[in-house]
């Protein structure tokens, strides 16, 4: 009876009249080796991404870890000198520079970069003519700010003679400019101005981000804002109380990516300083050093792969706090 039940829910379940399929521990057996071809299919294709992985990624940083308790100078053997290479960067002081020029650069940058990201965000999301058009020619600096080319064109803008010298020499701009005690000099070869020079070009390159705020504020119910205006509430009370609480997230989203991006910065300042950081180091980001001892007369690659591990962890520290602060500021929906 048992055996004729089996049976009978096999016909009407297929149509077919049959035995059932042999049962246990493996599954159905004819389903096997379909699962085994779909299985060779997938190592088949994800076998060039595991092979990049390994090769490209977990060995490198495997190799710098080790490589960072050894004085090794690209030219012969590794020599094992344990925790030297840390050592040694207590007291460098041309490293302690190299990490205050950076954490200015990135505490000023950023910042500002995402202040002219929202605002123009919410300039092209009044419903601007020709949106797709604007928002490719805005991303377009993201593309080109880290490239050789336009690093170059920035030294040529803030030359001494450079265009930035050029329209404050003109009449009508001139005497205001002297009223404001600025002065045509040679913004990139100046002490005191030359970071300044790399922060308004990483301003420039607010393209992702706006992209990522504008898609935010597409997402923001148009209710709340009609509901706000009946209220009586102005553009201002509408922006702090309704847009920014609700692209906290996005925000803090495009912080965190800014962030370490700024953190890694290098083709600006090795193309604006010719490579040397300066003028008097002004422009010594922690990557050009980096560069420097790496692949600098001698080569230190040692202490290189050391000061690599370095970064990792300040990076890894600012966003940690960063994540630890965003429970204080960050709105989530279901908060």
């Amino acid at each position: 009876m048992v055996g004729t039940d089996v049976q009978a829910t096999r016909r009407s379940a297929t149509g077919v009249a049959g035995p059932a399929p042999p049962s246990g521990p493996g599954g159905p057996g004819a389903r096997r080796p379909g699962w085994r071809r779909d299985g060779r299919a997938a190592l088949l294709f994800l076998g060039p991404w595991f092979l990049g992985l390994i090769a490209i990624t977990v060995g490198p940083i495997t190799a710098s870890f080790v490589l960072s308790f050894t004085d090794y100078n690209l030219l012969s053997a590794p020599d094992w000198v344990g925790l030297d290479n840390y050592r040694r960067m207590l007291e460098d002081t041309r490293l302690h520079n190299a990490l205050r020029v950076t954490v200015t650069y990135v505490v000023v940058s950023v910042p500002l970069q995402l202040a002219a990201a929202l605002a123009l965000a919410l300039v092209l999301d009044r419903g601007v003519r020709g949106l797709s058009f604007y928002r490719s020619v805005y991303y377009l600096p993201s593309l080109l700010g880290g490239s050789v080319a336009i690093a170059i064109l920035w030294r040529l803008v803030f030359g001494t003679n450079g265009l930035v010298n050029a329209v404050l020499e003109l009449p009508g701009v001139a005497g205001v400019a002297g009223l404001l005690g600025i002065a045509p000099t040679g913004w990139v070869s100046h002490p005191d101005y030359a970071l300044g020079t790399l922060v308004v070009l990483n301003v420039w390159t607010f393209g992702s981000p706006m992209v990522i705020f504008l898609a935010g504020l597409r997402q923001i119910p148009a209710m709340y804002y009609e509901a706000a205006a009946v209220d009586g509430a102005g553009w201002f009370t509408r922006f702090f109380r309704i847009t920014v609480p609700l692209l906290t997230p996005i925000i803090f989203f495009n912080l965190i990516l800014q962030v370490i991006n700024a953190f890694q910065s290098f083709t600006q300042a090795f193309i604006v300083s010719n490579g040397t950081g300066g003028p008097a180091d002004a422009t010594m980001f922690y990557t050009l050093y980096l560069y420097d001892r790496g692949f600098g007369a001698p080569p230190q690659m040692g202490y290189a792969s050391a000061m690599a591990w370095l970064l990792l962890m300040i990076i890894a520290g600012f966003t940690a706090g960063n994540f630890f602060a965003a429970r204080y500021w960050v709105f989530y929906g279901d908060d």
